[in-house]
C-alpha cells in the first residue's frame, strides 16, 4: 500500500499565492494542493489535506491552537502514517516543541515546515520545503518510520523541533539546532544522521496526547543595569508559578544581594525558576563560576543546553501535569522527549 501522509495548514508564508485580479497575496486551497506543486502527482504517496478556516500568522500562535493541532493528529493518527504542519517561521520551534511535549509515544512523523517566500513567489523556497517534507514524513525502513518524533525541515536540514531555534529573518537557512546534530541533510538524497532521530521504545506503546498546559509563567532576561524594581516586578506577576531565567554564559547571573533575595523569595513561595543561557550554543553549569552556584543553593533548576523556546513549552507542560514543586522539578531536570542532554 501507497504511505499516506496528511497536510495540516494552520497559516504562514508558504501557503499564500498571487490572485492574478487584485495581484495581492492569499491562501490557497491546499486541497488542490497538486495544481500548484504538479511534483506531488509523481509520489507514490497518498495525500490528504486538512485547513484551519482562517489561517493564523504565526505571530498569533497560541497554546489553545496547540491542542487543536494534537487532537487533530490524534484523530487521524491512526489513518496516516505521517503528519506534515505548515506553520508560519516565526513562531514554527515553539510549536514543534510544544507538540514534542504533547505528543507521548509518538511512532510516526509530524514535520513541521514554512517558507521565507510565499508559494506563489517565483524564487519560493516554499515548494522545495513542502515536497521534501512530504517525502520525510512518509519515508519508511521495514516497516518503521525513520524519523517518528515531532521535527522541523527548512532549507535541506531536518531538526528535532525541541532542538531549534529561529536565527535569522532574511535568509532561506532561517533555523538552527546548535546543541543537536540535524536529523537529515537534503540533496541529490536524503541523508539521515545515524543515531540521531528518536528510537521507539517497547512495541504496542499507544500515542498520549497530553492537552492540559498552564501558561502562568514569564521570562526574565537578565542585561547589565537591570534594576531591583524590574526583576521585583516580573517576579511579583499576579498568578505566576515558573519564571524562564535568561541568564549569562553558562548560567552566571548578578551576586548582588538585592537580586539574590528576590529570587529566594519566590522560590520560597512556590515559584519554579529554570536557568537557560542566553547564548545559542552551549549550556548551563551550575556552579563552574560563583557567579552561578549562589543560584544552585537558592533552587534555581538548570535547564542545561535546552533552548528558550521547549523551556517555555516545557514549563506550560510540567505546570499543566500537576504534582509536587518536587515532581515539577525532577522533570524540569531531565529530558523528557530528546529536548535536552
Amino acid at each position: 500500500m501507497k504511505p499516506s501522509v496528511l497536510l495540516i495548514y494552520t497559516g504562514g508564508t508558504i501557503g499564500m499565492v498571487e490572485d492574478t485580479r487584485t495581484r495581492s497575496l492569499k491562501p490557497f486551497d491546499f486541497s488542490q494542493i497538486t495544481d500548484h506543486i504538479p511534483e506531488l502527482q509523481s509520489f507514490n504517496i497518498s495525500l490528504s489535506s486538512v485547513s484551519f478556516e482562517e489561517p493564523i500568522d504565526s505571530s498569533n500562535m497560541n497554546p489553545v491552537i496547540w491542542v487543536r493541532l494534537a487532537r487533530l493528529i490524534e484523530k487521524n493518527y491512526k489513518r496516516f502514517d505521517g503528519f506534515v504542519i505548515l506553520h508560519g517561521s516565526d513562531t514554527m520551534a515553539f510549536t514543534a516543541s510544544a507538540l514534542s511535549f504533547m505528543l507521548e509515544n509518538l511512532s510516526k512523523p509530524v514535520v513541521l515546515t514554512g517558507s521565507q517566500l510565499p508559494m506563489g513567489i517565483i524564487r519560493t523556497d516554499g515548494k522545495e520545503n513542502l515536497i521534501t517534507a512530504i517525502e520525510i514524513a512518509s519515508r519508511k525502513v521495514k516497516g518503521k518510520a525513520v524519523v517518528p518524533e515531532v521535527c522541523i525541515y527548512f532549507e535541506y536540514q531536518l531538526y528535532r523541533g525541541n532542538r531549534t531555534h529561529k536565527f535569522n529573518a532574511e535568509q532561506f537557512q532561517a533555523f538552527r539546532s546548535a546543541n543537536y546534530p540535524v536529523l537529515a541533510e537534503a540533496g541529490v538524497s536524503i541523508k539521515f544522521t545515524r543515531n540521531a532521530a528518536h528510537k521507539v521504545s517497547g512495541s504496542g506503546r499507544k500515542l498520549k496526547v497530553h492537552t492540559r498546559l498552564n501558561t502562568a509563567i514569564s521570562v526574565l532576561k537578565l542585561y547589565p543595569g537591570i534594576t531591583e524594581n524590574a526583576v521585583a516586578a516580573i517576579l511579583n506577576t499576579k498568578g505566576i508559578r515558573a519564571l524562564v531565567l535568561e541568564t549569562f554564559g553558562s548560567g552566571n547571573a548578578s551576586t548582588d544581594k538585592w537580586f539574590l533575595d528576590l529570587l529566594e523569595k519566590a522560590i520560597s513561595k512556590g515559584i519554579l525558576i529554570y536557568n537557560v543561557t542566553q547564548c545559542n550554543a552551549g549550556r548551563v553549569v551550575q556552579g563552574k563560576y560563583d557567579t552561578s552556584a549562589k543560584l544552585k543553593k537558592l533552587g534555581v533548576v538548570s535547564g542545561v543546553d535546552i533552548t528558550f523556546e521547549a523551556a517555555v513549552a516545557k514549563l506550560m507542560f510540567v505546570l499543566g501535569q500537576g504534582g509536587s514543586g518536587k515532581d515539577m522539578r525532577r522533570m524540569l531536570e531531565r529530558p523528557l522527549r530528546g529536548e535536552m542532554s
